[in-house]
């Protein structure tokens, strides 16, 4: 039986090799969508042609990677440990969700067709309760975001410590998104794909591409992290790159097809 899935990449705007690979895979229809960091130094620049994709662009919402922008920024354990003991600047927390909604909306000249988290901070408490209220708030009378939550992980066949990976993150927070998003009305994935330790390779990503296509759910997220190059700075650069290579072979097609798995087109989300 046929299943679709959307497979989305994270991070436009980061790089310019972060957005020629996504464009580039977009425009081989091998992307139902891509998140965007408002405060990279090439969003605004590299949105045009982005859009003439016709893919969907969403929100990579960010609190933990340094951009030059304002507002709060904290390490990824830093942020967790704060949310969860609920110490988080609740003021600072909404402004600056309000600021980079805004920042999106004056770029691309609409809202947000989709919403998720660097790092997955949008899963964590008072940010999701915060990032919800905004949402519901700003978008009242308009079609709301379609939200990525990292719950109901697919990681069978996994090594342990990718398996653990996976769960840790959607242990933080991704089923308490799930219920108050739902409740709330905001369409979601099903389930979650794509969590690895980026490292191994082009040979490591068809590996674990294999394992996702082969046991993913109708509705499934697959989340990516493409790039057609090297950034300097970039400490991911080489992993990006394979992956780029493999989302853009002969082999994914031939996976797609013999698992019967579909990407989604950009229109579902």
């Amino acid at each position: 039986m046929e299943r679709e899935i959307h497979i989305c990449a994270d991070d436009f705007g980061m790089n310019a090799h972060v957005d020629a690979g996504i464009v580039s895979l977009a425009l081989c229809h091998r992307l139902t969508g891509t998140s965007c960091l408002v405060d990279g130094p090439l969003f605004e620049q590299d949105i045009a042609q982005l859009q003439a994709t016709g893919i969907k662009i969403g929100l990579h919402l960010n609190f933990t990677e340094s951009l030059g922008q304002e507002g709060p920024l904290w390490p990824l354990r830093t942020i967790i440990m704060r949310s969860l003991a609920r110490s988080l600047p609740a003021s600072a927390i909404s402004a600056s969700i309000e600021r980079q909604l805004q920042r999106f909306e004056r770029v691309t000249g609409h809202l947000p067709h989709y919403i998720d988290g660097h790092q997955h901070v949008h899963q964590l408490p008072q940010i999701r309760s915060a990032l919800l209220t905004i949402l519901q708030r700003r978008y009242a009378s308009m079609q709301l975001p379609w939200i990525r939550h990292g719950g109901n992980a697919r990681s069978a066949g996994f090594p342990l410590a990718l398996s653990v990976k996976a769960h840790t993150i959607a242990v933080l927070g991704s089923g308490a998104l799930r219920r108050e998003a739902t409740t709330a009305g905001f369409p979601m994935n099903n389930g979650f794909c794509g969590v690895y330790d980026f490292s191994g390779g082009q040979e490591a990503y068809l590996r674990w591409i294999a394992l996702w296509l082969a046991q993913c759910k109708n509705g499934d997220a697959l989340m990516c992290h493409p790039a057609k190059g090297i950034a300097p700075d970039d400490m991911l650069g080489a992993q990006r790159q394979d992956e780029f290579a493999v989302l853009s072979s002969d082999a994914l097609d031939l996976m797609l097809g013999r698992e019967q798995v579909r990407i989604a087109a950009a229109n579902v989300i």
